[in-house]
């Protein structure tokens, strides 16, 4: 009908045939071509084609075209869309608008008929009159076969059609990639320390209360250690929200991780709860980069927290040692504690899964076993520098 009103139109303004033929398919694509440069357009067809045609998009929610070659892909799929949905609205307008009167045609009378104007049936009153209902049904099923085919279609390019192309599908993955690596990252932050601080927490309060009538000045101490563990669990907790939060505003500043400066707040935090520890150190430590002290101190915390949780051994019975030795064959961890029978976790959870993940990073090798001292925990990351001063405390 539109077609058909530019069409006359044009004849009207006696342009040359060619002319108008562009003119009038000018003017039927133009409006939708340019509708569909729209960014949202690509938001909308894509929530129409995911519930009408139950598409799945390897992008979910599919957004906004972000850049001009997803508009034009956009635009070329907007324009597909109405000309499918024209096709089958028309078919549908004439098989459902002719077929009631082609239906019912055998039981008129006989001569000729009008279904709309300009177009007319013959009812011979005779066997001959069948083609007509006949004609019906088969269009029916055409139409259905017409309307399934059209939309299958549909549904097949959608996605590469609306969907990422090659490169965007690679930077969509990359994307994904990148938010699961800082998920784990901070999955691993606060299990190391807000996990770490907790623990010591239950052995402090524990202490604490076993103590509490026969040693007062003990149970204080411990008091007072809960409190400085807990503080800085908060303090841990608060920085890691500030990542998710990504939080950049003037005074909104995270606090910084912990080193291997901070190692004796650690031990003694520790040792309020009861437990005996030894640290060996040995090597120029305070030259250590900032990120291989940090990730040091996460791998010696996890550490202990681990022989704390699974030596099977009371609190004030647990021995443990840490050493941390730097000199030309790298940055070498180790933490070692006796055991009292099977360890309940052979294969390790999610702290030692944490280790592992911080020693890749810096290319580094992890050893975790029995050994005659017990069990022991043996890291080297590779940071050639010479050592300095050895001693236990």
């Amino acid at each position: 009908m539109v077609g058909g009103a530019l069409s006359s139109l044009a004849t009207e303004l006696q342009l040359p045939a060619a002319l108008r033929t562009a003119a009038v398919v000018l003017l039927m694509a133009g409006p939708p071509l340019v509708l569909g440069l729209l960014p949202a357009v690509r938001e909308v067809e894509g929530i129409a084609v995911s519930s009408l045609l139950g598409v799945v998009f390897e992008e979910r929610p599919l957004g906004p075209a972000r850049s001009w070659a997803q508009r034009r892909r956009t635009a070329f799929w907007f324009a597909l869309h109405l000309v499918a949905g024209g096709l089958v609205g028309v078919l549908s307008t004439v098989v459902f608008g002719a077929g009631p009167v082609l239906l019912a045609a055998p039981f008129r009378a006989t001569g000729r008929h009008e279904i709309v104007p300009g177009v007319e049936y013959d009812v011979t009153g005779s066997w001959k009159d069948a083609w007509m209902p006949l004609g019906v049904l088969a269009a029916l099923a055409a139409l259905f076969l017409i309307s399934a085919g059209v939309g299958a279609l549909l549904a097949h390019l959608a996605p590469r059609i609306l969907g990422p192309s090659p490169s965007e599908r690679l930077e969509l993955l990359e994307r994904r990639t990148a938010t699961l690596a800082e998920r784990n990252r901070l999955a691993r932050e606060l299990h190391d320390s807000v996990g770490h601080a907790l623990s010591l927490v239950t052995i402090q309060a524990a202490a604490a209360r076993r103590v509490l009538a026969s040693d007062p000045e003990f149970a204080e101490t411990a008091l007072g250690a809960i409190e400085t563990s807990a503080r800085a669990a908060l303090a841990d907790l608060d920085h890691v929200l500030g990542l998710l939060r990504d939080d950049r505003r003037p005074g909104s500043g995270t606090a910084p991780q912990a080193t291997l400066e901070e190692l004796d707040r650690l031990v003694e935090a520790s040792r309020a709860g009861g437990i005996t520890i030894t640290v060996e150190r040995s090597g120029e430590l305070e030259l250590l980069p900032a990120a291989v002290s940090r990730e040091a101190y996460r791998i010696l915390q996890e550490g202990l927290t681990n022989a704390i949780r699974h030596s099977g051994r009371a609190h004030d019975e647990l021995s443990v040692g840490l050493a941390i030795r730097l000199d030309h064959s790298g940055l070498r961890l180790t933490v070692t504690n006796p055991v009292s029978g099977a360890s309940e976790h052979p294969g390790g959870g999610r702290g030692l899964a944490g280790i592992r993940e911080r020693v890749a990073v810096l290319r580094g090798t992890v050893a975790v076993g029995r050994t005659d001292a017990g069990w022991q925990l043996a890291v080297t990351l590779p940071v050639a520098m010479t050592t300095k001063n050895e001693g236990v405390t």
